[in-house]
């Protein structure tokens, strides 16, 4: 896929800028106003994506809001990234992003180290992209762990997508990460996999650790399979984990909001509050539950206050 991307990337640049700009309304369709974008930043592309993706931003700023990720889509050292990944670094990006530092740049340490000295450097949070799911990805989580922990500025900043390798750990051993992910406060963001992996996201609630999803690829090079619907990926969860009553389907509603819900577990409101950002999604339906298990149609979106449709 590199290989590919080497080849295809430098065609899709020039038109990447208008692309973004349809990728953001399909996901204000589905009734998306803010996303964590992955930018690649590697020696083909160089900083082009990224300046492509912040002029789309920028033309889009009225109704959808974004943190960047600087994301070293080719490996840090595989095909030398690391002087690239400093200069956008400096630029107006959230995340220092890593991939699978063991079986793409052969080191866990080298490039951990790089990575979180970086994100250290420009006072950026970290997004690691950890597919691995054999004893190198869970040596990575508790590099990764350790240097949190050495660094707490890191707390409450620092994500691990997809982190397949927790679907592949026994129930006790899912517990035992998922009590140091919280301890860390390291977040987990996931596509919801499903198949010959289910990751386990109950168990990662049951902990604390902050939980959140996305689709990886909306039709492109990668898959095909992304519809842009956030709201698809909490029915998802539910038909995996069998939140089937009214109590569990609305509880499912947090990892489309990433985290809130109108109303608590015990049934007190919590949103919306006088002083609250004007940013809504209207559906048609009766209830939280309804929403996630009919899949409800967006009728309207709202960013900040503005209507933007």
């Amino acid at each position: 896929m590199i290989a590919l991307e080497q080849e295809i990337l430098p065609e899709m640049l020039k038109t990447s800028t208008e692309r973004a700009e349809r990728l953001i309304e399909l996901l204000q369709s589905c009734g998306t106003h803010f996303a964590r974008s992955q930018v690649n930043v590697e020696p083909t592309s160089k900083l082009k994506s990224l300046t492509n993706l912040q002029k789309a931003l920028a033309n889009k700023k009225d109704g959808f809001g974004a943190e960047l990720v600087a994301f070293p889509q080719h490996g840090i050292y595989y095909t030398d990234s690391a002087a690239l990944m400093k200069e956008a670094a400096q630029m107006d990006i959230d995340y220092i992003g890593g991939v699978d530092p063991y079986s793409l740049d052969g080191s866990i340490e080298k490039t951990m180290d790089f990575t979180v000295q970086l994100a250290l450097d420009y006072n950026k949070g970290l997004d690691i992209h950890l597919h691995e799911t054999g004893p190198s990805a869970v040596k990575t989580i508790e590099y990764l762990l350790n240097k949190v922990e050495e660094n707490p500025v890191l707390k409450g900043k620092t994500y691990l997508s997809h982190c397949f390798v927790l679907g592949r750990l026994d129930a006790r051993e899912q517990d035992a990460m998922a009590e140091k992910l919280s301890a860390a406060q390291v977040g987990v963001i996931s596509t919801v996999p499903f198949g010959n992996l289910i990751m386990p996201i109950p168990t990662l609630y049951k902990y604390g650790v902050k939980v959140g999803t996305g689709n990886d690829s909306i039709i492109d090079h990668w898959n095909t399979w992304g519809s842009g619907s956030v709201l698809e990926k909490a029915k998802l969860m539910a038909q995996l984990y069998g939140y089937g009553t009214e109590f569990g389907l609305s509880r499912c509603l947090k990892l489309a909001t990433f985290g809130l819900t109108p109303l608590d577990d015990k049934g007190r409101q919590q949103w919306p509050k006088a002083g609250d950002e004007a940013s809504v999604v209207f559906v048609e339906a009766s209830c939280s539950a309804e929403a996630v298990s009919r899949l409800s149609p967006v009728k309207s979106l709202m960013h900040k206050g503005k209507i933007v449709f």
